[in-house]
C-alpha cells in the first residue's frame, strides 16, 4: 500500500510538472511558449511525451529519478544520465521507443563511475558558462536551448532558427575552456514537422 502512494504520489508530481507554475513552463505565463519556435500543440505534445516517459522510467526502478533526464523536441527523444550496467541502458532506450509519438532516439546515457566532486563542480562550471554566454549572446535565443555537461563533454539540445544561430550555439560551446566535446543536437526551425505561423 505505501508503495502505491509512493508511485501515486511521484506520478502526481511529474504529471503537474506537465502544466508548470512558472514561466518555463509549458502554460506558464508565456515567455517561453512565445519564444520557442514550436507549435503550442507541438511544445504540449512533446510536454507530455517527455512526462509520459519519464513517469514510465521512475516506474521501472526509482533510483532513476535523479539519474536519468529526458528531453523531447518535436518527437524525437533526448536522454542523458547514469547507470549502473549496460543492460539499463537498453531497457531505457526500449522504453523511450516505445514512447508514443516517438520519431527517434538519442542515447547519451554513460556507465555509473565513483563519484568525483571536482569533475561534476567542472562540469556544473561548463554548463553555467555556456548558459551565461548564449543569454548574452543576442543572436542566441537561449531559452530555445538545455544543456548538460558530463565529463568536460558539453550535450546541447533545442532549435535554432538559423543555420548561423545552430553554429554560433556550437562555436560558444566549443570557446569555452577545458571543453572536450560539444555534442550538439540541435534542429533547425526548417526541419519541424509543424511550425509557428
Amino acid at each position: 500500500m505505501k508503495n502505491k502512494f509512493v508511485l501515486i504520489f511521484i506520478s502526481l508530481f511529474l504529471i503537474y510538472g506537465c502544466v508548470g507554475a512558472s514561466s518555463t513552463g509549458v502554460f506558464g505565463t508565456g515567455v517561453t511558449v512565445a519564444m520557442d519556435p514550436r507549435t503550442l500543440g507541438t511544445q504540449i505534445d512533446d510536454s507530455v511525451m517527455d512526462k509520459n516517459l519519464d513517469t514510465r522510467i521512475l516506474l521501472m526502478d526509482k533510483k532513476y529519478f535523479l539519474s536519468i533526464d529526458t528531453k523531447v523536441i518535436d518527437g524525437r527523444i533526448f536522454i542523458t544520465g547514469k547507470v549502473d550496467n549496460p543492460e539499463e541502458k537498453l531497457k531505457i532506450t526500449k522504453l523511450a521507443w516505445e514512447t508514443k509519438g516517438a520519431r527517434s532516439v538519442k542515447n547519451d546515457i554513460k556507465l555509473k563511475e565513483n563519484f568525483n566532486f571536482k569533475q561534476s563542480a567542472k562540469d556544473l562550471l561548463i554548463t553555467s558558462q555556456l548558459r551565461s554566454a548564449m543569454i548574452f549572446n543576442k543572436k542566441i535565443k537561449a531559452v530555445n536551448y538545455n544543456i548538460d555537461t558530463y565529463k568536460k563533454k558539453i550535450y546541447v539540445y533545442g532549435i535554432a532558427e538559423t543555420k548561423d544561430e545552430r553554429d554560433l550555439v556550437i562555436q560558444e560551446a566549443k570557446e569555452i575552456l577545458d571543453v572536450e566535446d560539444v555534442i550538439a543536437s540541435i534542429l533547425l526551425v526548417e526541419d519541424l514537422r509543424v511550425q509557428k505561423n
